[in-house]
């Protein structure tokens, strides 16, 4: 019986073997998009208003008043994983919007060893091969303002691929929604229900390869995992205002509570929801440049002891817009206050209208 272990056994215990109803599914799509709004700690549902609100709050869309591209790159776990986006968004007219975005999150070229050893037990180093494992979310968003002044409403449509080389895949599908209202005196408010059918995952799973490495470790892989899993529904409620001074400097505020049916190691947690709060900001001159920070991701973290301390995770960027086109940067988890790695992570939004 083969000793060793391997990366292969670790992704697929990890990712296809699921229960049907799982505390953390497609968590990919949870990571977050646009290097402004990550500068501020994602609290962004109530303000949003470009191209990437079809991540973030679909009703946003209706305020672009041309077409827009995203793109976004960023690298996780000491640039072992790669984070891609982008993302289209135009408006149908005065009143409506659509867009469509594309995520990827991926590792590439990992080392297959299962086939290091041969029955004869002889290591043979040209029986190793590479594969890559990759997450990739499809969202179609499309926006509307309704009668009352202020208030608008968007949905999303997503498709959910993912793939562990040759040896696991799955089709998903769920559904978004979100609303968003101005009052008079300029505070916004949100709400974003993400997955609110659920998002249903159908796993297949290549037998003959799960037959090759399933007797890689005694006692572990002798069966087939579920082939379904399903991420069950979260909650985003935020608020926002703007503040001008001088003509020439903003100030942005904002605050999110993103609310989880479960329970976990949020600030707030109970056995039906978990509540995590995150606080963001942003300042601005001339609309230009712009400096923003944030802290989120509030978590009890057990210690060795069995004591708790709250960690939380700031976060700090800037932007660059001139004629329509943006740049923007964050640098996340300033001083490794939370178990979260920090990242580098780089944006760039062009507006169409600079070609007109």
């Amino acid at each position: 019986m083969k000793n060793y272990v391997v990366i292969l056994l670790t992704l697929f215990a990890i990712i296809a073997s699921a229960q049907t109803t799982r505390k953390y599914s497609n968590e990919f799509m949870n990571i977050g998009v646009d290097a402004a709004a990550l500068g501020m700690s994602n609290a962004v549902v109530s303000q949003t208003a470009d191209v990437n609100s079809g991540y973030w709050n679909p009703a946003g869309l209706v305020h672009l008043e041309d077409n827009q591209l995203a793109l976004m790159h960023s690298s996780y776990f000491a640039n072992i994983a790669n984070y891609n986006y982008i993302a289209y968004g135009m408006p149908l007219d005065d009143r409506s919007a659509v867009g469509i975005s594309i995520i990827r999150f991926g590792v590439d070229d990992i080392l297959d060893t299962t086939q290091l050893i041969d029955d004869q037990g002889n290591i043979n180093y040209d029986r190793i091969s590479t594969f890559s494992t990759a997450d990739y979310g499809i969202t179609f968003s499309y926006a509307r303002k309704l009668p009352l002044d202020g208030l608008n409403f968007g949905v999303n449509a997503k498709i959910i691929r993912r793939i562990i080389g040759d040896f696991a895949s799955s089709w998903g599908f769920g559904l978004d929604a979100g609303i968003q209202f101005e009052n008079n005196s300029g505070w916004k408010f949100g709400l974003m229900a993400r997955d609110i059918t659920t998002t249903y995952n159908a796993w297949s799973i290549d037998e003959g390869n799960f037959e090759r490495i399933s007797g890689a470790i005694e006692g572990q892989n002798q069966e087939l995992p579920e082939t379904t899993e399903i991420t069950i529904p979260k909650l985003e409620i935020g608020m926002s205002k703007r503040w001008v001074f001088n003509y020439d400097y903003s100030l942005t505020a904002a605050t999110n509570l993103n609310i989880r049916f479960e329970e976990n190691n949020d600030i707030i947690s109970s056995s039906f929801a978990s509540i995590n709060p995150a606080l963001g900001f942003e300042f601005g001159y001339t609309d230009l440049v712009f400096l923003r920070g944030g802290v989120g991701n509030f978590q009890n973290e057990l210690q060795i002891d069995n004591s708790e301390d709250l960690t939380f995770q700031p976060n700090f960027g800037v932007g660059f817009k001139y004629k329509g086109i943006q740049i923007d940067y964050a640098f996340t988890d300033i001083g490794d206050q939370s178990a979260a790695l920090y990242s580098n992570v780089f944006s760039l939004k062009i507006d169409f209208s600079i070609f007109r």
